[in-house]
């Protein structure tokens, strides 16, 4: 299986929108030598790792093969066997694009309905933050993707993610790769790692607040069940490549949103606990933040210039989100029979879900096990783990290292902009833009194993139409209806499978 207890090799975590049906694969008649031909219907899928199914099973294909989508089927090989793999059987699909000029690698994870409806059509939705490459020794290796949703100066954030492919060059030094791959323009305030040297085997993980805990005896869930009984804890319970992500609403008129009832041991007498969790912003869900402010139309101005300059606006689009959780999730905890708000999990990606850890009131829990409830907006949401941990906490010594060098491709030097949080930016206006970024590594402590993360803080603007009118009833419908804005989702994902279909 695809990186079995850490995040697969520069997972871009796209959705795969599918529908429910028997997961199942069979092998089929072709000549493994000859290859796969294509036919007059088929069209070629490079570089395809594998598959996840609807059942929960992971398919990995030979490498070197042109893998073909014919019609509704995937042919490819596995050790030499050809095989076919029905479209409305697959989850999720992993794809790993390099580009030999830069040396880099990304494997996309996407979704196999919305990659039905249309080859690429799940990279085209794509709408936030730059990508972070990390050098691993041999090659660039997509890592991060830092402070997704941060639509407008006033939304300038912090983030915080862990590099797992980040080494040292053979001068001892840490080298990032930071480019612009989409339709926006993106300003990157700062960038620094922080580097925890540690005893071997042990797990630390951020908060969003920049706070490192330790997660090393963090419990995975006893129990995961949805509104239905369906049974989630495989898809839950290990950072792995069983993403649990469900369609936009079929019927928007009907229910829109998941419910998850998670269960885990408990202390009787634990007061607080941690929750870590590996999660994410839905690839439709990130499509969505283009498609609300592409209703603003020549309107999108004066909305950037109200939440840059006032606080009440922020707050008041914060509050809208809570109540939504479009791009953050309330974490319920069951408290003698009656849900209770304890916590709020942020969202991030879509591509990379990162693990966040997430401090939870749990005084008022009784008994010996956590009852924990999240109801998130159907097709909004990449759910990848949970876990809670009761450990005390003990302090973590944290190296902070500022860029040595940032240079972009054609020579510019943005060591000054990336060094500090202040009024100085690296811009990147178009999808050519990118920088090399180096960090003097610190030198290795014996018999210590070493995590790093990339602290970053930026904001981005979406290229827009902004010449029509605004779309002021709508516009009003989701600010004041519960759920208008998932069920607008729902409406824009049917109306670009009819699309599409014809």
């Amino acid at each position: 299986m695809l990186g079995r207890a850490r995040r697969p090799v520069a997972t871009l975590c796209l959705v795969v929108l599918a529908f429910d049906v028997v997961s199942c694969h069979h092998t089929v008649q072709r000549d493994a030598a000859a290859g796969l031909k294509l036919k007059p219907d088929s069209q070629p899928v490079e570089h395809l790792v594998g598959v996840t199914l609807n059942d929960g099973r992971v398919i990995l294909f030979d490498k070197q093969v042109v893998t073909t989508l014919e019609r509704d089927t995937l042919f490819s090989f596995v050790s030499l066997k050809p095989v076919a793999v029905p479209m409305a059987d697959v989850q999720r699909l992993w794809l790993e694009s390099i580009d030999p000029a830069r040396t880099t690698l990304a494997v996309i994870g996407t979704a196999a309905a919305v990659f039905a409806v249309a080859l690429g059509i799940a990279i085209a939705t794509k709408e936030s933050c730059p990508f972070v490459y990390s050098w691993d020794g041999t090659r660039y290796v997509f890592d991060a993707e830092p402070y997704g949703g941060a639509v407008t100066r006033g939304l300038e954030r912090d983030d915080y993610g862990d590099l797992d492919h980040l080494r040292a060059d053979s001068a001892g030094m840490y080298r990032l790769l930071v480019t612009n791959e989409v339709n926006e323009t993106q300003y990157t305030n700062s960038m620094r790692l922080m580097v925890v040297d540690h005893r071997p085997g042990a797990r630390f993980a951020m908060d969003e607040f920049g706070r490192v805990h330790s997660v090393t005896s963090a419990l995975p869930p006893t129990s995961a069940r949805d509104q239905s009984g369906h049974d989630l804890t495989p898809w839950l319970r290990a950072t792995d490549d069983l993403i649990w992500e469900t369609l936009p609403a079929v019927d928007p008129a009907g229910r829109v949103r998941d419910e998850i009832v998670l269960t885990f041991p408990k202390p009787r007498h634990a007061t607080s606990a941690r929750i870590v969790a590996r999660a994410g912003t839905g690839m439709w869900g990130s499509h969505m933040i283009r498609e609300l402010l592409a209703m603003r139309g020549s309107a999108v101005r004066d909305w950037y210039a109200s939440i840059d300059s006032s606080r009440p606006a922020q707050d008041s689009l914060r509050a809208w989100n809570i109540q939504e959780e479009l791009y953050v999730l309330k974490l319920d905890v069951d408290e003698s029979g009656t849900w209770r708000p304890r916590a709020l999990l942020p969202g991030g990606g879509p591509f990379i879900t990162e693990t966040r850890v997430v401090p939870l009131d749990v005084s008022h829990a009784d008994g010996d096990s956590l009852r924990l409830r999240i109801r998130p907006p159907m097709g909004f949401w990449a759910l990848n783990s949970f876990a809670v941990s009761y450990d005390d906490e003990r302090p973590v010594a944290i190296d902070t290292i500022a860029p040595l060098t940032a240079r972009t491709s054609d020579g510019r030097d943005m060591l000054a902009a990336l060094s500090a949080d202040d009024d100085q930016y690296y811009p990147m206006p178009t999808k050519s833009d990118r920088a090399l970024v180096t960090f003097r590594a610190p030198a290795p402590r014996p018999g210590m194993e070493r995590t790093i993360f990339l602290h970053t803080r930026g904001y981005y603007q979406l290229h827009l139409d902004e010449s029509g009118a605004p779309d002021v009833a709508m516009l009003n419908r989701v600010a004041t209806v519960p759920d208008a804005a998932a069920r607008l989702a729902a409406e824009r994902y049917a109306a670009r499978r009819m699309a599409t279909a014809h």
